[in-house]
Order: structure tokens, then C-alpha cells, then sequence
């Protein structure tokens, strides 16, 4: 029921996932269909400027010229904006991906939560019956002096295998050994997470919490040790 009430929980959180990476894959689309055609029109300009460079003015050449490279600019911004919807795309799917993992992490800290308390229940209940056990051996040893020091009640005492039993260990779900580490923490990702804008970054991603973020900053952001490494340089 515990697992059923996590995925269903995921799965309403990922409903609208599809639809939204449609619409930027279709805004992207869109660009390159506007960045064909002005590069379809940066070919006629630069023929025409060509064809009739010699007979322009001074003034005509800079217009021409200006106005090819007010297409080229006009590309640039198309590839900007793709850029942008490709990041954002990453960034919509890696966050469902987190949260993911930050369900997992739940789902098992409840389960070892469930799973202590069934093993505490289970001693109780095991404490409950050598508390009873203990009574009527008391109840017997006092009927009958003699009877306490014989072999056979001594091996009652001392071998009933319910009390010798220990409660069964916690079920531990470990991480996958194979999984990535980041941050300075060394674990695995989780929650919301941020990107060193430093390239050469050796841990690249770290965890809001470990880096004392509760919302990603404006403009770019430097994890603490490449902001060290930047201010000795």
C-alpha cells in the first residue's frame, strides 16, 4: 500500500511532463524553420550585394551589408533561444528525475521506520511471554522445593529457544553502489540541485541544503571550493 500511495503520488506529478516538453519541443522546431529561412535570405542579400557591389555607393554597401548582419544576428538569437528551451527541457526532466529520488529515499526511510517498529512489537511481545513463562516457573518452583533443582526444570529455564531468539535485523535498502555521487557531501543526488558554472568544476552539481541555497540565485553561481580556488588565483 506504502509503495502504491509513493508511485501514484509520482505519477500524478509527472502527468503534465509530456505536454510540456511537446510544447518546447515545437517551439524548437519552430526556430529552425525561422533560422532556415533567414539563412535562406542572408544567401539572396550577400548574391545581391555581390551582383551589384560595384555600382553601389558608399552608403548602399553599409545598408547592405548592415542589413546582412541583421540576419545573422536574428540566427544568433534563434540559437540562443533553442539553447534555452534544451536547458530548460533538461532541467524539467532532471528535476522529476530528483524527485524521484528523493521519493525512493522516503519510501525507504518509512519502510525501515515500519520495520523497526514491527521488530519493537515483536519483543514486547516476546518480553510479555517470558514475563508469563517466568511466573509459572516461580509458581512451580515454589509448589514443590525439590522440583526446582531437578535437571529437567533447570533445562527449562535456561533452553526455551523463544527466548533465546533476537529480533530479526532491519531491513536496510542500500544505495546503489553504481550511482553517481556529487556535492561535498559525497551522495547521491537529491532534492533540488544547483550546477557550478565552472567548467572545470571536479563535483559540478551540489545539493541547495549543503551549500546554504534555498532558491537558485540570478546569474552565474560558484560552488565553495572553485570561489576559493578563483580568489588564490
Amino acid at each position: 500500500k506504502m509503495a502504491k500511495m509513493y508511485l501514484e503520488h509520482y505519477l500524478d506529478s509527472i502527468e503534465g511532463l509530456p505536454n510540456e516538453l511537446q510544447r518546447n519541443f515545437t517551439l524548437m522546431s519552430e526556430l529552425d524553420s525561422r533560422t532556415e529561412e533567414k539563412k535562406d535570405e542572408i544567401d539572396k542579400l550577400a548574391a545581391e550585394y555581390i551582383a551589384n557591389v560595384k555600382n553601389l555607393a558608399s552608403e548602399q554597401r553599409v545598408q547592405h551589408l548592415q542589413r546582412i548582419e541583421g540576419a545573422y544576428s536574428k540566427c544568433k538569437e534563434y540559437s540562443d533561444d533553442k539553447v534555452q528551451l534544451a536547458m530548460q527541457i533538461y532541467e524539467m526532466v532532471d528535476k522529476h528525475i530528483r524527485r524521484l529520488d528523493a521519493d525512493l529515499a522516503r519510501f525507504e526511510n518509512d519502510l525501515k521506520d515500519k520495520l523497526d517498529s514491527s521488530s519493537h512489537e515483536s519483543s514486547d511481545e516476546k518480553k510479555s511471554r517470558k514475563d508469563k513463562n517466568n511466573k509459572d516457573k516461580r509458581a512451580t518452583r515454589d509448589k514443590t522445593e525439590s522440583d526446582s533443582d531437578s535437571p529437567s526444570l533447570k533445562k527449562q529455564k535456561n533452553s526455551d529457544p523463544l527466548l533465546a531468539m533476537h529480533p530479526s535485523d532491519v531491513l536496510d535498502m542500500p544505495v546503489d553502489p553504481n550511482e553517481p555521487t556529487y556535492c561535498l557531501c559525497s551522495q547521491v543526488s537529491y532534492g533540488e540541485m544547483i550546477g557550478c558554472d565552472n567548467l572545470d568544476c571536479p563535483i559540478e552539481w551540489f545539493h541547495f541544503a549543503c551549500v546554504g541555497l534555498s532558491t537558485k540565485p540570478k546569474g552565474k553561481w560558484y560552488c565553495p571550493r572553485c570561489t576559493q580556488e578563483m580568489k588564490k588565483k
